[in-house]
């Protein structure tokens, strides 16, 4: 009879536990900030080459490797000479620095390590280059030059620098158009101009070379042209349930938005935006016979959207392959539920504790991270709390 008793209780006790956990399930747990790293100069990427381990950039420093767990930080030496120094001081909006960084789908066996960042040339000015190299040892070794964004100008913005690699295997880049005034730009504008290298979002492959199957844009086109009419697209990622990559653009005064990026599409910028143009005196000259791709979303305020991320973990299981935007301007975290590639509905969290966002990433175990953008920067975990 005892035992019969006991076992009784055991199941009792198992037929509890069981319901608690499924009654956790159900509920929609809180999302909070838990800091797991601070000291960082202004980060703007990170890649996880494993659940403790990652590399992050800093836009006013440098590139590290860091231990999530024991809090390390180690720079990784042989970074590209050419490398700007940045003028904050001198022009508050200044955007240079180092950018994106990104592991080779294949690391563990080829090393290579992706990163985009602000190259200067003397007497010329700066622009925007994507580069890759060996890591070995934390220093950088064999670098190739995967994309030079010439011309070089004395412009401090708009340098782009997202970065993602697609389902094709191939690498996807963005790039600025680097202007701050509509009124500076030339007859054809910059992002409209097939020639030159500026305001596009290109696709390479991973050495550098051209696919074959990219857009034919024409004989003057620049080599790897995928799409054009971008102003200022930090963010990139793919839709792991579909393959589709969106990208975040950021306007003037308004006109913040998410697109899906197509091949051979037209943005629009400047002759289109969803806000206004900061030069009110400049008009965009007729285009003719071009059909522009409207976004998907955008805001009627200011919200500078930065380097976005596709849920998929399970610690938010009503998040579960939702679309995560941060930003700058507003110090916002949101997130957005799709169906096929229209937004359904649209959350803004933590309206009480705004930071500076510059981007928010998922390691390689589902757990989801934001960069803040600061000098004292940091890493920060969103945790689910029931």
């Amino acid at each position: 009879m005892k035992k019969l008793v006991l076992s009784l209780f055991v199941l009792f006790l198992s037929c509890e536990s069981h319901k608690k956990a499924s009654n956790l399930k159900s509920i929609s747990p809180i999302p909070t900030k838990q800091i797991v790293m601070d000291g960082l100069n202004h980060p703007w990427s990170i890649a996880f080459l494993s659940d403790k381990q990652a590399l992050i950039s800093e836009k006013d420093g440098n590139l590290l490797r860091v231990n999530l767990q024991s809090k390390e930080k180690h720079v990784i030496k042989g970074f590209p000479s050419d490398l700007t120094d940045s003028i904050r001081a001198i022009h508050f909006g200044d955007n240079s620095g180092i950018f994106e960084v990104l592991i080779d789908p294949n690391f563990e066996t080829e090393s290579w390590v992706y990163m985009s960042y602000a190259a200067k040339k003397k007497g010329l000015g700066t622009t925007t280059k994507v580069v890759r190299a060996k890591l070995e040892n934390d220093s950088l070794f064999n670098h190739e030059i995967l994309i030079e964004a010439e011309p070089y100008t004395r412009e401090y913005f708009h340098y782009g620098g997202g970065m993602v690699f697609g389902p094709d295997g191939k690498l996807y880049v963005t790039i600025g158009e680097r202007l701050f005034w509509e009124r500076d730009e030339p007859e054809v504008p910059i992002a409209q101009d097939l020639s030159d290298k500026r305001g596009k979002i290109y696709r390479i492959n991973l050495d550098g070379s051209i696919p074959i199957d990219n857009p034919d844009f024409g004989k003057d086109a620049v080599p790897g042209l995928y799409a054009l009419g971008i102003r200022a697209a930090q963010g990139i990622v793919v839709q792991p349930k579909t393959g589709k990559i969106w990208f975040s653009e950021h306007g003037t005064i308004q006109g913040d938005e998410i697109n899906v990026l197509e091949a051979g599409a037209n943005y629009g910028w400047p002759n289109v935006t969803s806000g206004k143009l900061r030069s009110s005196d400049y008009t965009p000259p007729k285009l003719e016979g071009v059909t522009f791709t409207p976004p998907v979303w955008f805001w009627h305020h200011t919200m500078a959207p930065t380097g976005l991320t596709f849920y998929t973990g399970d610690e938010f299981p009503q998040w579960k392959n939702n679309l995560i935007v941060p930003g700058l301007s507003r110090g916002s975290l949101w997130r957005f539920r799709i169906e096929d590639e229209t937004i359904k509905s649209a959350e803004e969290l933590f309206l009480d504790d705004r930071v500076r966002i510059r981007k928010a990433k998922q390691s390689p175990d589902g757990k989801l991270y934001i960069l803040t953008d600061s000098d004292n920067g940091k890493l920060i975990q969103i945790t689910p709390q029931y």
